[in-house]
């Protein structure tokens, strides 16, 4: 891995981010022949580092592992011509041309700039719930669903996206337990209809999960009452997080316009409100949030900083 970076500053188009949505706009920018840096942050890969097995990612018959489709990305990119650093970005300034991307020690500039840092899952921040990542606990039933078939299975939320969550996954298991704290869900009319209507989800409402176990792989979950504290135990085989996403976008506040939630709000097709700084992958997309997605935007991205220099 690049750690160290040499004495260049100035580059045509700079990355920030090395996910899929990071590593594809870094192909495609440097096959343009734009002279290209992508700062990857500390951890490069973004959420598929912590990923097991990947069935739906086109071209792997047999599946790949996460952490392994992030390496060929990153073999890919560099073999295409760009620079990849292993830095976090600790400030930026979009506000004059050339933008400047500052790590801790070094400031680089650019005329165009990707921005490519994703998205992180909200967690319930229990212990169990980092020590079965991968192993039963999942952030992402579109991802995963399909290895669980035949279990019982909690989903934890009350939103739409739990909703969604809860309801595709009954594709797979034999049931679903939808905890919520609240008595009421969060969701809108038409999400709750589908999971009320589902005879497969079956709802735990003023509750928490308190504890997730299991030997190598999640067995059970322990439930309280947030009005009476009593607990009860659901033996299951796997726990779906639905309670949002945090775009990893504080960065940028102040420099691009984000929405309500965070999110990187595009102008014109994946151009932010600053034209030059674009935008790709889970930092905008809060619908699809999948790794072939991403790239998708990646690539779409490579190609308007393209055509923005040819027209500019």
């Amino acid at each position: 891995m690049n750690d160290v970076s040499d004495d260049k500053t100035k580059y045509d188009v700079i990355i920030i981010g090395a996910g899929p949505a990071g590593y594809t706009a870094g192909i495609y920018s440097a096959r343009a022949r734009h002279d290209t840096l992508i700062l990857s942050g500390i951890i490069p890969g973004g959420q598929l580092v912590n990923t097991t097995d990947v069935e739906n990612y086109p071209g792997f018959d047999d599946g790949i592992l996460g952490p392994d489709l992030m390496i060929i990305m990153r073999k890919q990119t560099e073999r295409m011509g760009a620079k990849i650093i292993d830095v976090e970005v600790t400030k930026v300034d979009f506000h004059s041309k050339p933008f400047k991307v500052s790590t801790a020690s070094t400031e680089y500039q650019a005329n165009a700039v990707i921005i490519g840092t994703g998205a992180n899952p909200r967690k319930l921040g229990l212990e169990g719930e980092q020590t079965f990542a991968g192993k039963g606990v999942s952030y992402c039933a579109t991802c995963d669903g399909p290895f669980f078939r035949n279990l019982e299975l909690v989903v934890a939320g009350g939103g739409d996206s739990a909703m969604e969550e809860a309801t595709f996954l009954t594709k797979f298991a034999s049931k679903i337990h939808l905890v919520h704290r609240r008595k009421e869900l969060r969701a809108s009319k038409v999400m709750q209809e589908r999971a009320f209507d589902n005879p497969k989800i079956e709802f735990h409402f003023e509750s928490v999960i308190e504890e997730i176990g299991g030997n190598e792989k999640v067995q059970k979950v322990v439930l309280k009452n947030t009005q009476s504290n009593e607990k009860s135990t659901l033996e299951v085989g796997g726990v779906f997080v639905a309670i949002g996403h945090e775009p990893n976008t504080k960065l940028f506040a102040g420099q691009v316009e984000l929405d309500d939630q965070g999110y990187i709000v595009l102008k014109n097709r994946t151009e932010t409100s600053v034209p030059g700084v674009f935008a790709a992958g889970d930092v905008h997309d809060h619908r699809y949030r999948q790794a072939v997605t991403a790239a998708g935007y990646g690539c779409m991205a490579a190609i308007d900083v393209d055509k923005y220099f040819s027209e500019n």
